[in-house]
């Protein structure tokens, strides 16, 4: 697998999970962490729209360098906040909590650092042969070969 080739997918469906485990289990993961259940609330819905928001940039063929720009600087803003919280919160928040706030951190920093890094190679979703881009043949009407698109 080519990790630049799925990376936007990487990053919209890690989103999904997160957001929907945070917001499924957050009565239980409230105690476990020593968070506030609101504020473990507050982190499951922004990682809902992130995932709306990159996923939906996943699926398009043509990506604007704008929108990849801001998808990267999100993720780099978001790490920064959740290393922010894991120094506001570590008087209250277990071991636990501390952890998810760094991992979580961590891992879209490295996300928003390739994301930048591979900017213009994002621009452009990669072809596969022999596929048909099922939007195309709903907009369209008619197929369409794969190089021909």
């Amino acid at each position: 697998m080519n990790l630049r080739r799925k990376l936007l997918w990487i990053d919209g469906l890690g989103a999904l999970a997160a957001g929907v485990a945070v917001l499924s289990l957050s009565a239980w993961l409230s105690s476990w962490y020593g968070l506030p259940r609101s504020f473990l609330i507050f982190l499951a819905l922004v990682n809902l729209v992130y995932a709306s928001f990159s996923l939906s940039l996943a699926a398009r063929w043509r990506r604007p360098m704008g929108l990849i720009l801001l998808l990267a600087l999100a993720n780099l803003t978001w790490a920064v906040l959740c290393w922010r919280w894991a120094i506001v919160w570590r008087e209250v928040a277990s071991p636990f909590g501390l952890a998810h706030l760094v991992v979580e951190g961590l891992y879209v920093g490295i996300l928003g650092g390739l994301e930048w890094r591979w900017r213009e190679l994002l621009q452009v979703k990669p072809r596969l042969p022999l596929r048909v881009d099922l939007l195309h043949v709903l907009a369209c009407g008619r197929r369409r070969a794969w190089w021909a698109v």
